[in-house]
């Protein structure tokens, strides 16, 4: 105990004391100690465009960004990001004022949050939900209000009358993710209209979490809340570089709202990093203005692996829930006997080389959550196809 205090209060103050050590990086260990296939964590295992790894080693050397960028990001990104919306989605933002830099979605939600939120008020967020979602909302001391997406023939969907029934005179915002991690459900044009009515009628916030934007498959469209009736004024919009371009470790995201909105977030963000990510900044720009081609080329290539690791993991055994969007694939366990999610991701590894996460820690409902287990496929295909051929034998 030398050097320790004898104070009888904990280091850790109680709105994060029930979030401790994330699963990934207990999964992630977990993968390391056993030689395991990661399937847990979900980033690629091979760099994005070599060209946009030589704009990032190009800008190092030509000493753009290695000094502290300007607090908004360069201009040079905020150009880009506000034509890639006008591009994609023929919304039309200013770069100077409607267009914030972050490191990486995980700032840009937290910087929202603690911007928009006084303690007391409610969060709306769907369930399961990434857990950054949850420790944000309490570090901005408000309360979260899980609406649960629930398995309906294939895939999870939102219950629009469980939403509505959800809203109180203290709702302060609705968090929204779509295209969703982790259950690879994206949003219908119907249900967006319906969530839209909602939010004006009740006067909501609404923020976005889209970073998956580039990662739809089949017959599913990726549609920006903003773009629907009374939602520019009112909807903060969050991007990243990391899932599009496969350079997750670079860390630049961003923000795209109306000025009021972007100068609120802008706020909390200047005392969170302040600024990051300089040289990383001016290859996104180039990044984000590639050719149709290297999107499209990057959804097929995505789309080809869910299909491999999804044959694998039905062959397995496991009920598998085909994603429309994102790099992961939620599965149920109960066929093969399992209902503890937990137990099997941790036993996972020596059983069958392969590691996953337990979709519960997304849960405020754990029980909802018990017999899900996610796998991420931003993998190579021939990891895909190993960790398949793993988990057939282990059963």
């Amino acid at each position: 105990m030398t050097g320790m205090t004898s104070s009888a209060r904990p280091f850790l103050n109680r709105r994060l004391a029930e979030f401790g050590t994330t699963i990934f990086a207990e999964m992630s260990a977990l993968a390391l100690s056993t030689g395991s296939i990661n399937l847990g964590q979900g980033f690629p295992d091979t760099d994005g465009p070599e060209e946009i790894r030589e704009a990032a080693v190009r800008a190092l050397r030509d000493g753009r960004g290695n000094q502290y960028p300007p607090g908004p990001g360069i201009p040079e990104l905020r150009t880009a990001i506000a034509a890639h919306q006008e591009r994609r989605y023929g919304q039309s933002y200013d770069p100077d004022t409607e267009v914030l830099v972050t490191a990486g979605a995980t700032e840009a939600i937290a910087a929202t949050l603690l911007a928009l939120l006084e303690p007391g008020d409610e969060v709306i967020a769907f369930e399961p939900y990434y857990d950054s979602y949850a420790a944000c909302i309490a570090m901005a001391g408000g309360t979260r209000v899980p609406v649960t997406l629930r398995p309906h023939e294939g895939s999870f969907r939102l219950d629009l009358d469980e939403l509505r029934d959800a809203v109180t005179d203290n709702t302060r915002l609705l968090l929204i993710n779509t295209p969703h991690n982790p259950t690879g459900t994206v949003l219908t044009r119907e249900e967006l209209t319906e969530i839209a009515r909602l939010a004006v009628e009740r006067d909501l916030l609404v923020v976005t979490d889209e970073v998956y934007e580039h990662l739809v498959f089949d017959d599913a469209e990726h549609l920006p809340l903003a773009t629907f009736p009374g939602m520019r004024e009112r909807t903060v919009t969050i991007g990243s570089a990391g899932k599009t371009f496969s350079f997750t470790g670079w860390k630049v995201g961003w923000v795209t709202a109306p000025p009021a909105l972007v100068s609120a977030v802008r706020s909390a963000k200047q005392f969170l990093t302040y600024v990051s990510s300089g040289p990383f900044q001016y290859a996104v720009a180039e990044a984000l203005a590639l050719p149709d081609t290297y999107f499209e080329a990057f959804r097929a290539d995505m789309l080809a692996k869910r299909d491999v690791l999804a044959a694998g993991l039905t062959e397995a055994g496991f009920e598998v829930f085909r994603p429309q969007g994102t790099y992961f694939i939620t599965t149920d366990i109960r066929p093969l006997g399992e209902s503890d999610g937990f137990a099997f991701c941790r036993a996972l590894p020596e059983r069958a080389g392969v590691v996953a996460i337990p979709n519960a820690v997304f849960y405020d409902h754990r029980e909802a959550g018990a017999p899900f287990v996610r796998f991420a496929f931003c993998k190579q295909t021939e990891v895909l196809q190993e960790a398949a051929k793993r988990l057939k034998a282990a059963w």
